[in-house]
This record gives structure tokens, sequence and C-alpha cells, in this order.
């Protein structure tokens, strides 16, 4: 198993992190990756991998939410749209809004001033994908960036998040059909391994 609920399955035979097993599915579906980004509802993390998809280093931004998909599900209640339609309506807009707040609620704040002033709904979302996209490359800043990019988790879904990060990144971003089961495709990944050298070691 694997995830937050990991613990909580009765019938698992061994718990790996999130982490592990999004860096390994990651790797799975594009073995030229050298760097993961996770944005998953409570936090952000930049990974970078050695050989066999195994991490190396990462680095987590889960103080303020301001980096992860939880704001965008708080900036898609004041700006009265769905989580769905976020990614399609943020590349639309003509003028993005910068969100400079790097507090969670100051940039709360900001988006709802905006609102107030008229700015189009469409400006703002982009803003917010800009900003996070910001916040993205310092994570992967952190670990060194100099390579592919593997982007995975639920935020990998919107559309105008990967138009942004490719934009602020420069370099090749790799987004998985299913990106918000990576993780889960790295548990299969190495359960199926484990499995394979239980196996062998019997038979021997």
């Amino acid at each position: 198993t694997t995830g937050l609920g990991r613990y909580a399955v009765p019938f698992r035979d061994i718990q790996i992190t999130d982490l592990t097993c999004g860096a390994r599915g990651a790797a799975t579906l594009f073995p030229s990756t050298k760097y993961v980004l996770d944005i998953g509802a409570q936090c952000s993390r930049a990974i970078k991998l050695r050989d066999g998809g195994k991490v190396k280093e990462f680095h987590m931004n889960e103080k303020c939410a301001a980096g992860s998909g939880g704001f965008l599900e708080r900036a898609a209640k004041y700006l009265e749209v769905t989580i769905a339609d976020i990614g399609t309506m943020s590349l639309e807009a003509q003028k993005p809004q910068t969100i400079s707040s790097v507090c969670a609620v100051l940039a709360e704040t900001e988006i709802i001033n905006h609102v107030s002033e008229g700015v189009a709904v469409e400006n703002i979302l982009r803003g917010i994908h800009n900003s996070l996209a910001d916040r993205a490359l310092l994570l992967l800043k952190r670990v060194g960036l100099d390579g592919e990019v593997t982007l995975i988790g639920g935020v990998a879904l919107q559309q105008g998040m990967i138009v942004a990060l490719r934009e602020k990144l420069g370099e090749t971003v790799n987004v998985p059909e299913e990106p918000h089961l990576t993780a889960a495709l790295g548990a299969a990944v190495l359960g199926l391994q484990r499995y394979r050298r239980l196996t062998t070691a019997a038979a021997a």
C-alpha cells in the first residue's frame, strides 16, 4: 500500500511511502526523467532521481498551502468555478493577474480583491497557475534542476498548470495520462519486484 492511508489497509503486506512510489512510477513511464515534481492536495515535492527510479534527494513545501492543490480548491470556491473547469479556463486568459503573496491566506485575500475589482476569472486563474509554477520551480532548483522533469499528482490534471510550468522551466516536462495514479503504478511495480524476489528465493 501507499499514500496517506497506507496504514489503514488491514490486508496489506508492506507499506511504502508515496514519495518512493511516485518516483518509481514516473521513472517507469519516462525512463529518461531525472526529476519528479509531485503537486498534490496537501503539499508539493521536488524529487531528484538516481538510476532505477530511486530517490536521491527531495524537498517539500508543506508549511504553506499556497504551493499545493488545496489552494486551488479554495480559489475555485472564491471564484465560483469547479476544479474541473480551472485548467481549461486558465488557458483563455488574455492578461494573467499576478498573485504575489507567498502565504496562502494573503494570496486568497489577493484573489478576493481581484474579484471585487472586476478582474476576469480566467486572468486570475492563470495568475494562480503561474504562482504555483513559480513555487514549483524554486523547489526544483533546490534539488539542482538540470534535466528532464515529470509532473505528477492531481494538479497535473490541469492543462493551465502544465502550460504555466513548461513556460517557466524551459525544460522537457512529461505528464502521464493519469498523473494522479503515478504513485499507485509505482507501488504496483515495487510490489511485482518484491514478489519476483520472494518467488526466486523460494525456488532456490
